[in-house]
């Protein structure tokens, strides 16, 4: 019986960790967009901005791929 409780709480953290990755999703479409809108307003600026682009696209991704991470090590560690 406690180690079924036990394996609850494990999957219910791990799924709360999960979360993250679905943050990321949304945090990537967000700059992608403000980047698409602000490149449309000044077309001249665009070009100055893009490797911003790239650096907050790889920030948000690396946050996603943390909480993946957070989540295996709840499930698989002791």
């Amino acid at each position: 019986m406690e180690g079924d409780i036990a394996n609850m709480g494990k999957y219910i953290g791990a799924g709360l960790a999960a979360i993250g990755m679905g943050g990321a999703g949304i945090g990537v479409g967000t700059i992608a967009g403000n980047f698409l809108a602000g490149a449309l307003r000044n077309p001249a600026a665009a070009q100055g901005q893009t490797p911003m682009l790239f650096v907050g696209i790889a920030l948000a991704e690396a946050l996603g791929i943390f909480s993946f991470l957070v989540a295996l090590l709840l499930l698989f560690a002791v």
